[in-house]
């Protein structure tokens, strides 16, 4: 008896060090005795060494004054870059001016024909419907100039984006090399994207369009790519054997083997087309996203809110037309398709001229409603009413000031009172800990360059919010996905919510959280909780949902309860989904949390508005760079390996 408990002994204790989590602990043990005392000794302060810290503002000075300089006379502006940007101009003022002679009755009657040809009846009278709020609430014209600016985006990334797919689904070699570009890109902030365009190209419709292009492309390629290299290789095989050239396999077995991804692939460019175009207003897109932006910046919620719900309309009828269409790629036609699409162009054609010969081209200015005004009543209702002073709950601006007081401030106060060395071990351990040594080597490095940039206090300060709204999303969102995984009921409920939250650009979430919060680093925080719960909801329901019927049976017949059968069945063997509901949760975050700079939430998202604002282009830059490190790091640490989450399932 005594050899058989040694050898369970033995046997439990081999068990538990040939994990490699807790040999991975082991180290970082001994390597935490080890550097932490010499690291305290040598370098106690908390804030990033002063030694250390590169000072890049006068070299990019340097390159701005000598693009601004140069830019009508050098031959790379002259012959090229000035091609391009007079191109965009062309191409977005031709489709404006094309929507704008066709009237807002041949634009309506197209996208409803067009819905109706996709998608039937239901989804044709939704599209009408939105394309007449937007003239009823007096935003046709930024409408269509949103428009116009989404049409040429949209077409240049599929185009960009096909072009890249179709090397990386063809060369693996393409494919290895665009992979890292492709995920590196996947969690940059869409703010990130303003800065490098609008050095080259200035403040206006060609910096907004082409910062849109390299937004939007990336879904494009990555799900061209996936669909040839996931095409049917037996099709392909049998193809090739009856003495095809590689062009023609292409051209009828690879690309139509892959409509499905590449229609959804177009899906994805739409929604980040428009998300982008909406954030471009701060360099000069016009459009609704002006709208938006102007109104947020002098608190007319109202305003904003009359701008805001085109957008979301939008948004919401590109993503059901696209989203029928794949739905629906591959049945039988209908046998009087070509006869509808003929009877919508002629409806079009005859709305078009009905319109100019009754001078009614333009949206009558007497159909308008105005909502500015009953919107702010509202809101100062609000602010009188739910603002402060509620009893026993309280109002939102107490919530907010709380949260400000007892999370964001400590939270704040805590990071920067770590001494940086501490930081960047944390952030090697986490990284590590989910990852390889690769993966650690990149979070340690991507943090480190933040304070070699110099903004490591505003960069703790951004990681402070996002990691509250981490915290706060995560809470919600598993509770969310759990009950919407064991409840029909409220997966259905759910459902419609989280479809238009999801299509909801990232803009449009500030005007609510303004009218309830006011301005600050909550309502920045609050409006990221919202934009990222959707994503974290779905992953999580989906994730439980598809753990294996026969394990919960199993555990039923043994008598578990629900609640058992959740903590030790379910939410293990998902665990690869709630890590990827994570990674998505910060990655999401980060993007709304940055763009909260526009209502005061402060840190690397001031900066990057100020830069752009005032045209001090070196602080923008600098905090751009410093979001994409950050944004890089948060990656990393939240992002298994595809070996460890393999062996978490």
């Amino acid at each position: 008896m005594a050899t058989l408990a040694a050898t369970a002994r033995e046997t439990a204790t081999s068990g538990v060090l040939g994990n490699p989590l807790v040999r991975k602990l082991g180290v970082l043990l001994v390597l935490a005795v080890v550097v932490v005392p010499f690291a305290a000794s040598r370098w106690g302060s908390g804030a990033w060494p002063g030694a250390l810290t590169v000072d890049v503002s006068g070299p990019l000075g340097t390159v701005s004054d000598w693009i601004v300089d140069n830019r009508d006379s050098h031959p790379l502006f002259l012959y090229f870059l000035g091609h391009v940007s007079n191109a965009v101009v062309i191409a977005v003022r031709a489709v404006y001016l094309a929507l704008l002679a066709v009237g807002w009755a041949g634009v309506t009657a197209v996208a409803a024909l067009t819905a109706w040809r996709v998608a039937g009846i239901r989804l044709a009278l939704g599209t009408a419907a939105a394309f007449l709020a937007c003239g009823l609430l007096g935003m046709w014209v930024p409408t269509m100039q949103t428009l116009a600016l989404m049409v040429v985006a949209v077409a240049a990334s599929v185009a960009a984006g096909a072009l890249l797919g179709l090397a990386a689904g063809l060369s693996d070699r393409m494919h290895r090399a665009l992979r890292p570009v492709l995920d590196t890109m996947q969690v940059l902030p869409a703010f990130a994207y303003l800065l490098p365009v609008v050095l080259v190209f200035g403040i206006g419709v060609p910096a907004a369009v082409l910062a849109t292009v390299v937004y939007a492309a990336p879904p494009m390629a990555r799900l061209t790519a996936l669909g040839l290299r996931g095409a049917d290789k037996e099709v392909l095989e049998a193809v090739e054997s009856l003495g095809t050239t590689a062009r023609q396999r292409l051209l009828t077995a690879r690309i139509p083997l892959a409509r499905k991804e590449l229609l959804l692939g177009l899906n994805q460019t739409i929604m980040m087309a428009l998300s982008m175009a909406v954030i471009a207003s701060v360099i000069g897109a016009g459009g609704l996203g002006d709208r938006v932006y102007q109104a947020l910046a002098s608190v007319d919620v109202g305003a904003a809110l009359a701008a805001g719900v085109p957008i979301v309309l939008l948004a919401v009828v590109l993503d059901r037309v696209t989203g029928a269409a794949g739905a629906r790629l591959g049945d039988a036609p209908a046998p009087d398709a070509r006869l509808l699409g003929a009877c919508a162009l002629a409806a079009a054609a005859v709305a078009a001229v009905a319109g100019r010969l009754a001078g009614r081209l333009e949206w009558p200015e007497s159909w308008v409603v105005g909502i500015t005004e009953p919107v702010n009543r509202a809101v100062d209702w609000m602010t009188a009413h739910l603002y402060s002073g509620v009893p026993v709950v309280g109002g939102t601006a107490d919530w907010a000031g709380r949260f400000t007081t007892w999370v964001l401030d400590p939270l704040r106060d805590g990071l920067q009172w770590l001494p940086w060395w501490a930081v960047l071990l944390i952030v090697a351990a986490l990284a590590w800990l989910i990852g390889t040594w690769r993966t650690a080597l990149t979070a340690v490095l991507a943090m480190a360059a933040i304070g070699v940039l110099g903004v490591w206090g505003p960069s703790l300060d951004t990681l402070s919010q996002v990691l509250a709204a981490v915290a706060v999303t995560l809470v919600i969102g598993f509770a969310a996905g759990i009950a919407a995984a064991r409840s029909d009921r409220v997966e259905r409920l759910l459902r419609p919510v989280l479809d238009v939250f999801q299509t909801m650009p990232q803009f449009v979430y500030l005007i609510p959280v303004v009218a309830l919060f006011g301005v600050g680093r909550a309502p920045a925080v609050a409006a990221a909780v919202v934009y990222a719960l959707p994503a974290v909801v779905r992953i999580t329901a989906q994730g439980l949902r598809q753990v294996d019927p026969a394990a919960l049976e199993s555990a039923r017949s043994l008598g578990a309860t629900g609640a058992q059968q959740l903590r030790q069945v379910q939410l293990p063997l998902a665990r690869p989904a709630l890590l990827l509901a994570v990674n998505q949760g910060v990655v999401l975050v980060l993007a709304v949390v940055i763009i909260g700079g526009l209502v005061g939430g402060g840190a690397l998202g001031y900066d990057v508005v100020f830069g752009l604002a005032q045209g001090d282009l070196a602080t923008g830059l600098v905090a751009g760079a410093a979001i994409v490190c950050l944004g890089l790091m948060l990656d990393r640490v939240t992002q298994p390996t595809g070996r460890r989450a393999t062996k978490g399932a």
